[in-house]
């Protein structure tokens, strides 16, 4: 009689190739995520090249969950190069800052001319999804920073 073999399912978590499939299949959005937050397409570049690298050589997460990974994955790196800080008053927005914008996007160009910390906190809040709390937490500031910094948002 033959040996049975053994019945192996995929697992409930994800793989390095789960997160290339991701990131392929949703390079689109999540260079968009990139761009918003750094507002530079080479430190936008540079940001989802190492969310990649992070999320397959990281620990696995559920597999239900490695889209939403691969999404703070991006907002992580995005802090870590951008360093956004809260203002200690409010200051006039640089609108011609000489970076390169996406031509007919007004949407995007809006929110690419925040200050940094407003960005970062529209972009994880608004966008995202992402509580004051949460954003509080990755950004490492108070949560009264991210709640004045939503409030004085895009209108």
């Amino acid at each position: 009689m033959p040996e049975a073999k053994p019945i192996t399912s995929p697992g409930p978590y994800s793989n390095s190739g789960d997160f290339r499939r991701i990131f392929s299949e949703e390079i689109d959005s999540l260079y968009v995520l990139s761009l918003l937050l750094t507002a530079d397409p080479e430190k936008a570049e540079q940001c989802f090249v190492s969310s990649l690298e992070d999320s397959v050589n990281g620990k696995p997460v559920f597999k239900e969950c490695a889209h939403s990974w691969a999404r703070r994955a991006i907002i992580q790196n995005a802090v870590r190069v951008i360093k956004p800080r809260p203002m200690v008053e409010i200051a006039p927005s640089n609108s011609d800052s000489g970076k390169t914008r996406p031509a007919g996007q007004a949407e995007i160009a809006v929110v690419l001319e925040l200050e940094p910390f407003d960005r970062f906190v529209y972009v994880m809040s608004v966008l995202e999804g992402y509580s004051d709390e949460d954003c509080s937490v990755l950004l490492g500031f108070a949560l009264r920073d991210v709640i004045t910094a939503r409030l004085r948002g895009p209108q």
